[in-house]
């Protein structure tokens, strides 16, 4: 693989990007390394559901299997916490101790502008909330409904869904295992990660070593795609901050772009190879201008309307469509849904064949494996 770091100040194509974006996010080629360290590399995984993380690894990793996120997950080296975007995240333990207290005054704020927390939470005393809250999950770890269901009998006149809110946006709490171990099944069960890791946190963390690590794994990237990554706001000093250690380009919309030096940029006209990834994917997720990986009118047809995201997948390096497995004791059925048909044949057979890979990692004890791509096929 070429890795020519393009002359400061030039510009970058969308094709550059892509393939750059590519390469970092491990989707170019399947890597030989650990589980843990390709989660350190991306700064965690997002993980609203507990499996996507396991596809997101499957599609970067040679030879990947569940175990081994099991064993991380039941170690306690992996958890999975609140961070970027206020939003479930797999991480290293090093890393949510790192990146969770520089989100602590997002979800502060969050409590604080909400229309329907706020006025209920209207003269109460927080921190007596947050120490209540604490003392019930260092005890045992609970639901955020028993949380709320206890608080509340302390604070009767109070709703206890926002009582709960306020113990989930203060306090650092962990969903405890086994939800996040493949095959189990648990309600979000939550703890504090001093409690679950046996060491604090900070209660706060300047964000310039998170800024660094996502340009490595996300960048090159504008201040306004730090911002949509982590959900921070204000970023433009720390980036300020570290512009000596940086070097700058300008995509085609001359947008200065930030990137770290020595970072991997493969020929623009390298080939990518198809790739599955899961429902809530940081590499779609976590610029402002997506257009490197998602064209605007890809991106569009990504939502559901209660605010899921359906799988998806990438041809020649871009979003191309979605998928959805359905399965019966005898039968795992991969349906792949192109956005754009018809459909080349060359294309149709690999989406075949990696579909078939997939369905033996999700589905192995299942007697038949078939693929439906659903779209018409170039002769």
């Amino acid at each position: 693989m070429s890795r020519t770091e393009p002359p400061a100040g030039s510009t970058l194509t969308n094709r550059q990007l892509n393939r750059s974006y590519l390469a970092r996010q491990l989707l170019l080629e399947r890597q030989q390394r650990s589980a843990a360290s390709v989660i350190e590399h991306l700064v965690g995984m997002q993980s609203q559901s507990p499996k996507d993380p396991f596809i997101g690894l499957w599609s970067r990793i040679e030879g990947f299997g569940h175990g081994e996120l099991d064993r991380l997950m039941l170690d306690r080296e992996t958890v999975r916490i609140v961070t970027m975007r206020g939003t479930i995240h797999l991480l290293t333990a090093d890393d949510a101790r790192l990146l969770r207290p520089m989100m602590q005054s997002s979800l502060e704020k969050f409590i604080a502008g909400n229309a329907t927390y706020a006025p209920a939470l209207s003269n109460l005393d927080l921190d007596e909330v947050i120490e209540a809250g604490r003392n019930l999950v260092e005890a045992h770890p609970l639901t955020g409904k028993q949380i709320g269901a206890h608080l509340a009998e302390r604070w009767p006149d109070r709703d206890a869904a926002s009582l709960m809110a306020v113990v989930r946006s203060f306090l650092p709490l962990v969903q405890v295992t086994p939800r996040g171990v493949w095959g189990k099944s648990q309600q979000p069960t939550l703890t504090t990660i001093g409690a679950w890791l046996g060491t604090p946190i900070d209660r706060h963390r300047e964000p310039d070593d998170a800024i660094l690590r996502y340009l490595a794994a996300f960048g090159p990237a504008t201040v306004a795609d730090i911002q949509a990554w982590s959900g921070l706001q204000g970023l433009r000093e720390p980036v300020g901050r570290l512009r000596p250690q940086l070097v700058t380009y300008c995509d085609e919309r001359n947008r200065e772009l930030f990137d770290v030096p020595g970072a991997l940029f493969p020929d623009p006209e390298a080939p990518a190879p198809v790739r599955f990834l899961p429902g809530f994917e940081n590499a779609l997720l976590s610029h402002a201008d997506r257009t490197r990986i998602v064209s605007d009118a890809h991106r569009k047809r990504m939502w559901k309307v209660n605010g899921l995201v359906d799988p998806s997948f990438l041809v020649d390096g871009y979003l191309a469509g979605t998928w959805n497995v359905s399965q019966t004791k005898r039968e795992a059925l991969l349906d792949i849904a192109p956005f754009d048909a018809p459909v080349p044949r060359a294309v149709r057979t690999e989406l075949e064949a990696e579909g078939l890979r997939l369905l033996s990692f999700l589905a192995p004890r299942t007697e038949r494996h078939n693929v439906v791509v659903h779209s018409s096929v170039d002769a």
